[in-house]
């Protein structure tokens, strides 16, 4: 009988304990599946499309082996995304006879590496048709972009759905090169972002290069931002004509935060990247990013995954396009 005593209490213990520790893994188990009201998680497709991540990772990274300025390329094509209707592929949509798409606006007619995001739909068609969206797919080349180029490594959550709407007068949101600092907090303030987090994800220019057209304004001109010596760089560019690239820094396919100390010596391609410098509103995040590039890294990495849930489509207002190109 005293036994008996002494036993019920520990079995008492021990299922309250396995209670517990049962309720804790449901939590720790949601809080992966799950990321916000919007429905996004991380692992949205681990039952549906289990091997969408290294399909996305090999196809990425085949394509920027072979060219590696794509990489800069699918950033700014996530961005361009994101900035419009949302992120929901919509820059991804071919114009029709009775429609011009955001692709074909003046802002969008150097955008590359659409024929990426054709083969990884491809071969997801194959695997899971009618399941991985478009939206998703740029979201995660872009992340998978940052990371070959020598940039953090971050995972996004999923679940983004395609729109059905792609007009070219929406690109009016986008900010123009031109744009001073007042301005691009003003334009990244709208979209729910700092100007500490407008100042890192202008850091993605660590990568890519400028069309002459985009900053010859600052040539016609003496520009008191400009460095003398780099003016002369950016003429001599732009005497090949208006289509003539010139590397946003020395480093122009590696990430990393040379881009910011460029700024310092005044050497910033766009009038939007000097000014960052230029304004005391934004100059000390510069200097932060020029000389700590972790936490560059760090910051870049927080405004990308939150830049990737801007006015995301679910089931109700969006779809999985079998075609990234086209709506269903």
């Amino acid at each position: 009988m005293l036994y008996k005593s002494c036993v019920r209490p520990s079995k008492v213990i021990m299922a309250n304990f396995l209670t517990l520790l049962l309720l804790l893994l449901i939590q720790v188990f949601a809080y992966g599946f799950r990321y916000g009201a919007d429905g996004l998680n991380m692992n949205y497709y681990l039952m549906t499309c289990p091997f969408v991540e290294p399909v996305v990772k090999n196809t990425v990274n085949t394509a920027l082996l072979e060219d590696p300025t794509l990489a800069a390329a699918l950033i700014r094509m996530h961005f361009h995304d994101c900035f419009i209707q949302g992120c929901d592929g919509s820059v991804l949509i071919d114009s029709t006879k009775d429609n011009t798409a955001e692709k074909d606006s003046p802002g969008n007619l150097s955008l590359r590496g659409f024929e990426v995001i054709d083969a990884i739909k491809e071969e997801l068609e194959i695997q899971c048709p009618g399941v991985v969206s478009c939206a998703d797919i740029l979201a995660m080349a872009a992340r998978d972009a940052v990371f070959f180029a020598g940039g953090p490594v971050y995972d996004i959550p999923k679940g983004r759905k395609d729109g059905r709407r792609s007009k070219i007068e929406d690109t009016i949101n986008l900010p123009f090169p031109t744009f001073n600092a007042s301005e691009l907090i003003r334009s990244f303030g709208q979209r729910g972002f700092s100007a500490q987090e407008m100042v890192a994800l202008s850091g993605a220019h660590t990568l890519g290069v400028a069309s002459c057209g985009s900053f010859k304004n600052r040539l016609s001109q003496v520009d008191p931002t400009l460095d003398t010596e780099f003016a002369k760089t950016l003429a001599r560019t732009c005497s090949s004509g208006d289509n003539a690239k010139q590397p946003f820094d020395a480093t122009n396919n590696d990430f990393d935060n040379v881009y910011f100390n460029a700024l310092l010596r005044r050497n910033g391609v766009l009038t939007s990247d000097q000014t960052l410098y230029t304004s005391p509103k934004t100059r000390n995040f510069v200097n932060a990013y020029a000389f700590n590039q972790a936490m560059f890294f760090f910051d870049f990495q927080q405004a990308m995954v939150k830049m990737g849930l801007l006015d995301v489509k679910d089931n109700y207002n969006g779809e999985v396009r079998q075609n990234c190109r086209k709506i269903n």
